[in-house]
């Protein structure tokens, strides 16, 4: 990752930031519902033992409900672990009651850390974003540590990003650090290299 960011990215950060927070709550609710429904029926998510996922903050696309359902449908499900350095360390998910406030305004699990190298053993990786490509070049928010991550799972692995609709097919700046996904889940469906899956 770069020492300092591009200030195209910086400001495609900014319209899209503005955006989600004009969002209302309604239909960020409506919107995790339907983010959950379309990764559950996804086959790929049902064949899947261990799924690395996060807990959403604010009014990004919510993961309460994929959460719940990853779990009631016997998933092991892993989530990050904010390290001071940027870099994520991983512990298995249990409920929402073993949450706890983190750095940040995030929520962790409260368990035994796993590592950063845990990500690899997951079979679904998803991930939070801001933008993606039709490429798969997913704009974060800047800090990295996703694109670590990324960069130790195995090639093959299914990663996707959760998104809005209308945040799929941006022309996202690249960057030599920046790792792709395989796809978009939106309210709409899912989307695999610009095609619905």
């Amino acid at each position: 990752m770069s020492a300092t960011q591009s200030p195209a990215k910086i400001a495609m950060r900014d319209q899209l930031l503005a955006a989600r927070r004009h969002r209302p709550l309604a239909e960020i609710s409506e919107a995790a519902r339907d983010l959950a429904g379309h990764l559950l029926e996804a086959p790929v998510v049902r064949r899947a033992a261990t799924v690395a996922a996060y807990v959403s903050v604010g009014n990004e696309p919510g993961t309460a409900p994929l959460l719940d359902g990853l779990r009631a449908a016997g998933k092991r499900v892993i989530l990050p672990v904010l390290l001071p350095d940027n870099d994520l360390d991983w512990a298995v998910y249990r409920s929402e009651a073993d949450l706890a406030p983190a750095s940040r305004g995030l929520l962790e699990p409260s368990g035994e850390r796993l590592g950063p190298g845990a990500i690899a053993t997951a079979d679904v990786v998803v991930v939070p974003g801001l933008a993606v490509s039709s490429a798969g070049t997913r704009l974060g928010r800047g800090g990295g540590s996703y694109d670590r991550a990324l960069g130790r799972v195995p090639v093959g692995t299914f990663t996707c990003v959760l998104l809005y609709d209308g945040e799929v097919g941006v022309d996202v700046p690249v960057e030599p650090h920046d790792r792709p996904v395989a796809c978009a889940a939106t309210p709409s469906g899912l989307v695999l290299l610009g095609r619905r899956l």
